[in-house]
């Protein structure tokens, strides 16, 4: 409804225009206001609520996740796990890490929980309203460079995001970093968050172009594994997505407590724990 009716609103107002004559900025991004009291600064806020060493604070506002995603033949693979972390606490184990912004387009979470489920959401928007102007989708290249415009626009406010943007256009498969900065980077692989350099160990091992789908599906939920097992504020469950030029889908979900006695009964590599000299 938000959506339609800001529509409606530009209609309203540029309606009787020719296209070209309408300001770029209302045809792909209106601008977005972010209310807060009046005299808060919202990085100091968050500085003094949540990481100020001067003070007391109760809350730690500390980052947890592995999330990851690479290219091969098969299109695009993306595995994250779902682990929430509240400080040193354990806040949830069943969060949606991957999140859809459009049947073509997905996108990744690490950082501030909020933060990122907020800005993907809106950024869907955009690609929707994108697609019901031009009548054809947003490139992912596109829709990644809206997304680090935003945030650029926020530097400095206290965001917290690192978030992967992959999807299916008529390039081919395509996969992007941005974060809470505004960077934007194209790569072939990522991985995010505080068990990414256990992640990686697995990816660059085992990775290669022309891996069968099976293959990336493995590797993709090995590396998330092997990160939950190391890193303290990574776990509960193991998705795996698989995009291809018809759109993106849920391959598998497991527990990380299942994948650890598989693997160890697989006497694969430390999955089964340290042992005895």
């Amino acid at each position: 409804k938000m959506a339609l009716a800001k529509c409606m609103a530009s209609f309203e107002v540029y309606g009787s225009k020719e296209r070209e004559e309408i300001p770029e900025e209302v045809m792909m991004m209106e601008h977005v206001g972010m209310p807060v009291p009046v005299g808060i600064q919202p990085a100091e806020f968050l500085k003094g609520a949540f990481s100020d060493e001067k003070q007391d604070v109760k809350i730690k506002f500390l980052h947890g996740t592995t999330t990851l995603g690479f290219i091969y033949k098969g299109g695009v693979i993306i595995a994250v796990d779902s682990r929430a972390s509240m400080g040193s606490y354990v806040g949830s184990q069943t969060v949606k890490k991957a999140i859809e912004i459009t049947p073509y387009l997905l996108g990744t979470m690490a950082g501030g929980a909020a933060d990122c489920q907020y800005w993907e959401r809106h950024l869907g928007r955009m690609c929707r309203l994108h697609e019901l102007r031009n009548k054809e989708r947003i490139s992912v290249a596109a829709a990644s460079k809206l997304l680090a415009n935003i945030l650029h626009s926020y530097r400095g406010m206290g965001l917290s995001m690192g978030t992967m943007v992959a999807g299916w256009d008529k390039s081919g498969p395509n996969l992007f970093y941005v974060d809470n900065d505004g960077l934007r980077v194209k790569n072939e692989k990522f991985s995010v968050g505080s068990g990414s350099p256990y992640a990686y160990g697995v990816l660059d091992t085992g990775y290669n172009y022309d891996l069968s789908d099976e293959q990336a599906f493995d590797l993709g939920r090995r590396a998330i594994y092997h990160a939950t097992y190391r890193d303290a504020a990574s776990g509960g469950f193991v998705s795996v997505f698989h995009i291809t030029q018809d759109g993106w889908r849920l391959v598998t979900r497991d527990d990380v407590n299942e994948l650890h006695y598989r693997y160890a009964d697989e006497g694969v590599g430390q999955a089964a724990g340290p042992t005895s000299a």
